[in-house]
């Protein structure tokens, strides 16, 4: 097939991958698309994740059109590091997987064949597997999302709609799956690496708030492995995710200005009050702390009212996407 001979690069991005990068790895050689690049920048790791890579490739290279390892003398956050990866790239189409979770083996193959039935798709997700720890059968959890999302990705959706509801929260929580043609993202400018941690919501948002719809279709393609050391998973005393203070500051320079006042009030208290659990102490899963974040957040907030009445009363829902059920 004349489509099988396309170049897709895959690009991994490591930082203290040592227990997990291997598997990444076999996992993009055993890829069913044949034509592909790998590219690998580290981050600086303190581990041997760097030495791995060197050696894997060195054996596994000719399975590859070409393989580069990219490494940085000082840790930049995760924004720059995918832009190396993005720069390096020869590919048209760039499949970006984190050095602890894997690719699924028609991964690839799956995102190309949507790619040739939807030629204005640049920006496209898939269903992701979650797995504790390990990717073996006892160790799955989930796969994400269950069914066809009918939120976020709804066919009927603009860019300008996702772009509304992305503002309200990130609702993507499948963005390992997710696949993309280079020259779209190089002409958003790459990621924002003044957000070194949060790489992934600023650029849903500049995406959408510049006409460029996301795609999504209902097939697992990747694993996603939920560990202790992943910046995104909830650590088993904590009463709200770890990213929620991580993002602040992104959300409150790219979201709260464009949302209505009412909404970023809200979220702008449930900030203050989870900073304020956080710096004494009390972001701990006990039943007294959890009562107490549910009544400051909830109960004590005063603007969840005032949705309240927009939302029921109001019925501003019908006409305003931002306070639609």
């Amino acid at each position: 097939m004349q489509e099988q001979q396309q170049l897709v690069s895959i690009v991994v991005t490591t930082y203290n991958s040592s227990a997990f990068i291997i598997e990444t790895l076999e996992s993009a050689r055993a890829q069913s698309w044949q034509r592909l690049e790998l590219i690998i920048s580290d981050d600086c790791s303190a581990d041997d994740s760097v030495e791995l890579c060197r050696q894997w490739i060195e054996k596994n290279k000719d399975r590859f059109a070409r393989t580069e390892l990219i490494t940085v003398p000082k840790n930049t956050g995760v924004s720059a590091n995918c832009n190396r990866c993005i720069k390096a790239a020869n590919g048209k189409w760039i499949k970006m997987i984190a050095g602890d979770d894997i690719l699924l083996p028609n991964c690839i193959e799956d995102n190309m064949q949507f790619v040739n039935d939807n030629s204005n798709a640049y920006i496209i997700f898939s269903q992701v597997l979650l797995y504790r720890d390990q990717f073996t059968k006892d160790k799955f959890i989930k796969a994400v999302p269950h069914q066809y999302p009918m939120n976020l990705m709804n066919p009927a959706f603009s860019a300008a709609d996702q772009h509304k509801l992305l503002l309200l929260s990130d609702r993507i929580n499948y963005t390992p799956s997710y696949f993309f043609r280079r020259q779209t993202l190089l002409e958003m400018g790459g990621y924002d690496e003044e957000n070194k941690w949060v790489e992934d919501y600023p650029m849903w948002l500049r995406l959408t708030g510049n006409g460029t719809r996301l795609f999504y279709f209902h097939k697992a393609t990747v694993g996603y492995r939920q560990h202790q050391q992943s910046l995104n998973n909830m650590r088993d005393y904590g009463l709200f995710k770890p990213m929620l203070l991580k993002s602040a500051a992104a959300r409150k320079k790219l979201v709260f200005p464009y949302l209505p006042w009412d909404i970023a009030g809200s979220e702008q208290h449930i900030l203050m009050v989870s900073n304020f659990f956080e710096k004494t102490g009390m972001n701990k899963k006990t039943f007294f702390f959890s009562s107490l974040y549910k009544m400051a957040t909830i109960y004590l907030n005063p603007f969840r009212y005032i949705i309240y009445l927009k939302k029921k009363v109001l019925r501003l829902g019908t006409t305003n996407i931002f306070y639609a059920d």
